[in-house]
């Protein structure tokens, strides 16, 4: 069982800096801009042997200009809700403002152990000042500063002290990871909260909504995986914000890091350069690619529409020619659960292997009837195939002349083995060695 600790508290009083501390990464966006945290951001930490999952929130507050505001405070009242301990984060260099007050009101009735942690208190002045927080009726104070770690300690021990069990080292160990990536507003958020039947991310028309990326855990009808939310991409030239700078570099590090990547198509605009450059991102990382053109219900369509649109991406892409491609429309929950199939399919692909005699059995034949053309009067000779251990299906060609085999031989083999073996959606390296 995993025991779960939210970080909560008004803007801009260091949450996101508490989180990055307690997990021992930069994972979530930090800005003096207040709001920079919309989403439950979820984190793992240890402290003397007990494991726990961290979430981070944004900041509670009302009667403000962000339009934000009140799907915010879902958000918190969900970490709330799921938490075993709750960190209200004040502010020791303003001292007691009036939306802690309202939030520690709200925060009694939650019947958790509340925890009052007073930030900032890095210098002997905000450290007396900290005290002003007992009027809260909270208890103890902790002052900390999560800047340089000060008291963070001492903050710890208390949160384990409420753990009833030392929780789970790495939870997610073993489990799919899938990146859902693309252009802002292709509905990447609204496609990860329609699976998982609940707001996990905040979803509106404006362009960059989602900032960090967003990490869910899938378990239903038989498929678990985790899934990344990330901030949608666009071209460099077109950022104008810090804030989306660091979101941008959020989704290219999720993406290095998944299995699988879901690249998310408007396909009222169709496919542009931006989707290709993800799409090519995701090749030269070797992931697994599902492509998903989403907003299908808003297309008029004949018998052949699909089938061009599909061919549009195809030519687009050359010489990808491996992704799978699916349509699907997520306001209308069209093809979701079909397209859950295809990740899972693709993930299966990724780690498939084909044992040594099948794959001679099958391919040497086809050499033998199409050997490699000669060069320089050298005649290539491949003798054996095998599979290698590696975490993308790599096959090595062992053969007399190696440097001699040209790339568009390569790109025979690689159509063959496709033919033979099912790889969609799964990139397949060819490599040749010297017998």
């Amino acid at each position: 069982m995993s025991n779960i600790v939210a970080i909560v508290g008004r803007p801009n009083v260091g949450k996101s800096t508490l989180f990055n501390r307690l997990v021992g990464a930069r994972v979530a966006i930090m800005d003096d801009e207040s709001g920079v945290t919309r989403d439950r951001h979820y984190g793992d930490a240890e402290w003397c042997g007990k494991f726990f999952t961290v979430i981070d929130t944004g900041g509670y507050v009302t009667g403000s200009s962000d339009i934000f505001e009140g799907q915010i405070r879902d958000q918190v009242d969900i970490a709330i809700q799921e938490a075993d301990v709750i960190l209200f984060i004040v502010d020791s260099d303003v001292g007691v403002h009036h939306l802690d007050s309202e939030f520690a009101n709200k925060i009694r009735r939650s019947k958790k152990p509340v925890i009052l942690v007073a930030n900032k208190s890095d210098n002997h002045n905000r450290l007396h000042m900290s005290a002003e927080f007992y009027e809260l009726g909270m208890g103890e104070v902790w002052p900390i500063s999560s800047q340089n770690g000060t008291g963070t300690g001492e903050l710890l021990d208390e949160v384990i002290s409420h753990f009833k069990d030392d929780g789970e080292e790495d939870p997610n160990k073993g489990i799919p990871k899938i990146a859902v990536l693309g252009r802002p507003n292709a509905g990447k958020s609204s496609y990860v909260n329609a699976l998982l039947g609940t707001s996990r991310s905040i979803v509106t028309d404006i362009a960059g909504t989602t900032r960090d990326s967003i990490t869910s855990h899938y378990n239903a009808f038989g498929k678990e995986f985790i899934f990344v939310d990330t901030a949608g991409i666009r071209k460099k030239s077109r950022i104008k914000e810090d804030v989306e700078f660091y979101s941008i570099l959020r989704s290219v590090k999720a993406l290095e890091e998944s299995d699988v990547c879901v690249i998310m198509i408007d396909a009222e605009r169709g496919i542009e350069s931006q989707d290709m450059n993800i799409i090519w991102m995701a090749h030269n990382n070797k992931k697994g690619i599902v492509i998903l053109v989403n907003k299908w219900d808003l297309i008029e369509k004949d018998s052949k529409t699909a089938q061009e649109f599909q061919e549009n991406i195809r030519q687009a892409l050359k010489p990808i020619d491996y992704p799978l491609i699916m349509f699907i429309s997520v306001l209308n929950k069209q093809r979701l659960f079909q397209s859950v199939e295809a990740i899972m399919k693709v993930y299966d692909n990724k780690g498939k292997r084909i044992a040594t005699s099948e794959l001679n059995d099958k391919i040497l034949p086809e050499i033998e009837y199409n050997p490699p053309p000669a060069t320089k009067q050298k005649y290539v000779k491949i003798k054996y195939i095998t599979q290698l251990p590696t975490k993308s299906p790599t096959f090595a060609f062992f053969c007399n002349l190696p440097q001699y085999v040209g790339e568009s031989y390569s790109r025979f083999l690689e159509h063959k083995i496709r033919d033979y073996f099912d790889f969609e959606g799964v990139p397949v390296s060819i490599v040749f060695r010297k017998k």
